[in-house]
């Protein structure tokens, strides 16, 4: 490959100074404060239904435009998740239901000219509940005579095995080989359960949307979304009105994580400005964002592993319950990935495996997506295996995994029968291990003043967009002077994608990433993109990208042959213009651009669509280091190294930055980041005093390193980075407190109340 020019280079985020200097950015910024604002009454119990709703009152309230409920709305159900249709996810919601299935669940919409107005009207709606007995137990949900969703007009478009009168989103099983009788045959067999509570992204923007009616008579949406082409169709869907007459835009997101693949505020607002003709704006507080959000799906992971004397690990059989919470938001994909993406790092030997799982629907808050997206889950359980198979043989845990690990070349059949074209897992242990000082870090340390020092590792992978499906599309033009347009429709969630994209234009087109405008995300001006999340943007996006650039050039090569007189082989681009091949003339962007605009044919600008039929994993080696108070039971992260074979970096910085934001949220869920209801199905931890995420003082010290890997399907040998990063941590810090303690912890957090009462958790 020939040196690279900007792909690879750290250059600056196109709208790092917009930001630094506080100007206006975000959904709150750039829209109007006259908007009616609009807030939802809650239910306060986790299943009942609606006998009686009194608005009267409420409306008397000066200033109350509009009070809505269950009677209202349309009576045809969707789903939420921002998915490609027809969704995986169940059909199974209403706008306003006369059933309510969990605390924070929406009881009626209340618009007006103030907030004091509205939570004034809140206050005096007067409802009547028949109390229902809830399902709260995820493990009682499969076959409860209690039913989340007895409703008729519950559809699952997809054969996932979903079944509402079964409380099942989803359910399934694969498999390759015998696993039983590869078990049986086994030396050593370790048969665990784990369990991850449904933690949450904290992103500091809340979920917020803005919806006006343009002047054509359409509904106008701005909004923090991930996803502004399902967003539309989302919203069409639950207002029962044309897609066409939908238009979704999204300005700068302060963070989503995943939560912003969930259409969560959008649709309150899009009703009451569809309903009134008014604008209307809908923020959330930090309390509905905890309660009535898209957290990470709870689960439970029942696995066995199975290994020979020498360490070599034969056969893996993993089961995941999973509780989708009221709504089967994300609940048939998240689940697949808690398996596919966890057994596949140990394919080096693997003769068989089997993956089976259930999602279940229960009366607690809607799970969604979050980063990771079920290979969190699966590979905090089959992490903390292999070490303890480690452990139990007496082998280093390095060792034992770089005996077993997927390598370059090989197809791996729980990985959908996938070859990794490029893979540096084996590289990034290496390094990672030389980084950190494994040899001299490993043995627990006594500090002889109550405190112990430790040392746990953990591997990862993740994929690079959904193999077949999502689509990303580009379109790049040729402006005045001869700079460029770059339209998206992915969504910069200050991930710094709109830069990314911009570098790997700027590569194809010889130019500056100066010369390259970047507009997204619009579903009316952007061309046709699934939307930033399975980590898809810079390996799907990123090639439409690249291919659009070219046609591009071939375009603009056309109309320098009509200018220069010859044939189209007869001139070739060359960044600043195109040039006859024979030397004796060239013509310079900007005169082709004016030529474009005169007496022209040939459009100078090029749209691509691309997918791709695989999905190239990323692969991380992750270490941590801590001191455990043994009197306290706290635990302090001193050190953690990370490797990370995401490809090429596009930019490296904002890869770093990636990998160490990742890491960072995978200590909170690992140690801090607690999820607990009541006995009435309420959840305690409603505001960021309850639920603690790390801050600087927690991380220690991070230090962040790449392994390239050139993928040949990916842009300039990119694969993806973003949900990679996050699944390492809870493995590796669960593996150094059993060095520390000599307890396994198979429940996040390990908090150290946990660690005090050092008992192991099943």
């Amino acid at each position: 490959m020939a040196e690279l020019k900007s792909v690879g280079k750290s250059i600056r985020k196109k709208d790092a100074m917009q930001l630094l200097l506080g100007k206006p950015a975000y959904v709150d910024d750039v829209t109007p404060h006259d908007a009616l604002v609009v807030k939802v009454l809650r239910s306060p119990h986790a299943h009942a239904l609606i006998q009686d709703i009194k608005i009267d009152i409420a409306m008397k309230v000066p200033g109350i435009e509009a009070i809505y409920t269950y009677k209202d709305v349309p009576q045809k159900r969707f789903t939420m998740a921002g998915q490609t249709y027809p969704e995986p996810s169940p059909y199974d919601r209403l706008l306003l239901d006369q059933r309510v299935r969990f605390v924070g669940d929406a009881v009626a919409i209340v618009a007006g000219e103030t907030e004091k107005a509205v939570d004034k009207a809140l206050k005096l709606i007067k409802v009547t509940y028949e109390v229902l007995e809830p399902v709260l137990d995820f493990h009682q949900a499969k076959d409860n005579p209690i039913l989340v969703h007895p409703e008729e007009n519950w559809r699952s478009l997809c054969p996932v095995g979903a079944d509402n009168k079964r409380n099942l989103c989803a359910s399934g099983v694969d498999a390759y080989g015998d696993v039983d009788a590869v078990l049986e045959d086994c030396d050593h067999v370790i048969e665990h359960t784990f369990h991850v509570k449904a933690c949450q992204q904290a992103m500091m923007e809340t979920f917020r949307t803005y919806t006006e009616i343009d002047r054509y008579g359409r509904l106008h949406v701005v909004s923090a979304t991930q996803i502004v082409f399902h967003c539309r169709r989302i919203i069409a869907n639950a207002l029962d009105i044309p897609k066409s007459k939908v238009h979704v835009e999204k300005p700068r997101i302060g963070g989503g994580f995943g939560a912003k693949q969930t259409v969560i505020a959008e649709v309150y607002p899009a009703f009451v400005t569809w309903k009134t003709g008014k604008p209307a704006k809908m923020i959330y507080t930090r309390q509905e964002t905890q309660i009535a959000g898209s957290p990470r799906h709870e689960m439970e992971m029942h696995v066995r592993l199975g290994a020979s004397d020498d360490g070599t690990i034969r056969a893996i059989d993993l089961y995941t319950l999973s509780n989708t919470g009221a709504y089967g938001e994300h609940g048939p994909t998240t689940v697949g990935l808690s398996g596919h993406k966890s057994i596949s790092v140990y394919t080096g030997n693997l003769e068989a495996y089997r993956f089976g799982f259930d999602v279940v629907y229960t009366n607690k808050q809607s799970a969604g997506a979050y980063r990771g997206y079920g290979a969190t889950q699966g590979l905090f359980a089959v992490e903390s295996m292999v070490n303890e198979l480690a452990d139990k043989l007496g082998i280093d845990p390095v060792v034992i995994r770089e005996k077993n690990i997927v390598r370059e070349g090989m197809t791996m059949p729980s990985y959908y029968n996938e070859t990794t074209n490029a893979c540096a897992l084996d590289r990034c242990i290496e390094r990672c291990k030389d980084i950190f000082g494994w040899e001299e870090k490993f043995p627990v340390r006594d500090m002889g003043n109550g405190r112990v020092r430790a040392a746990g590792i953990a591997l990862s992978m993740q994929g690079s967009g959904i193999s077949g499906l999502d689509v990303g599309s580009a379109t790049v033009k040729l402006g005045d002077e001869g700079f460029y347009n770059l339209l998206i429709g992915a969504a910069d969630m200050g991930t710094g994608c709109d830069t990314i994209l911009a570098q790997i234009a700027a590569e194809c087109l010889e130019c500056s990433p100066d010369e390259i405008e970047v507009f997204g995300a619009d579903s009316d001006a952007s061309p046709y993109d699934s939307g930033s999340y399975a980590s898809s943007t810079t390996y799907v996006t990123g090639k439409a990208v690249e291919k659009a650039c070219i046609a591009l050039k071939e375009n603009m090569c056309k109309v320098a042959a009509e200018v220069l007189n010859c044939a189209e082989n007869e001139v070739e681009f060359r960044g600043d213009g195109v040039y006859k091949l024979d030397g004796t003339g060239m013509i310079s962007r900007t005169d082709i651009a004016t030529k474009s605009m005169i007496g022209n044919t040939i459009p100078a600008q090029a749209t691509v669509s691309h997918t791709s039929p695989v999905s190239p994993p990323p692969f991380m080696a992750g270490m941590v280091e801590i001191e455990l108070d043994k009197e306290t039971g706290n635990v302090q992260v001193l050190n953690y190294a990370a490797v990370v074979d995401c490809g090429i970096p596009i930019n490296p910085n904002l890869a770093r930055i990636q990998a160490e934001g990742g890491i960072v949220q995978g200590i909170g869920m690992a140690l801090h980041e607690n999820v607990s209801y009541t006995a009435q199905g309420r959840i305690m931890e409603d505001s960021f005093m309850q639920y603690k995420i790390p801050t600087r003082l927690d991380m220690g010290k991070l230090h962040v390193e790449f392994e390239n890997s050139n993928e040949p399907t990916g842009p300039y040998g990119a694969k993806s980075i973003g949900e990679v990063v996050i699944n390492t941590p809870a493995p590796a810090i669960a593996h150094a407190i059993f060095r520390a303690t000599g307890v396994w912890h198979r429940t996040l957090p390990i908090t150290p109340e946990k660690i005090l009462l050092g008992s192991a958790d099943e």
